[in-house]
C-alpha cells in the first residue's frame, strides 16, 4: 500500500544507511545503523509511515540531507 507519509525510500546495506523523503517537506533524512531486517521489515508494513515512528524515528542517528 502506497505510504501518504513517505515518498520513497533507499536502502544500501554495505553502509547500512536508509535514507527516507517525506511527501508534506519534500526532505531528506538518512538514518545510520539500520540493520537489513529492520529495512526489510519497513518495506513490508502496511502502515508504513506507523512503522517508521514506531521503529525506525528516535531509534537511528540521522541527519537531513540538504536540497
Amino acid at each position: 500500500m502506497p505510504s501518504t507519509s513517505i515518498r520513497k525510500t533507499e536502502y544500501d546495506p554495505a553502509s547500512r544507511v536508509l535514507s527516507v523523503w517525506f511527501v508534506a517537506s519534500g526532505k531528506r533524512y538518512d538514518f545510520e545503523g539500520v540493520p537489513p531486517e529492520t529495512y526489510t521489515a519497513f518495506r513490508s508494513a502496511f502502515v508504513k509511515g506507523r512503522y517508521f515512528n514506531d521503529h525506525i524515528r528516535n531509534h537511528f542517528r540521522y541527519r537531513r540531507i540538504p536540497d
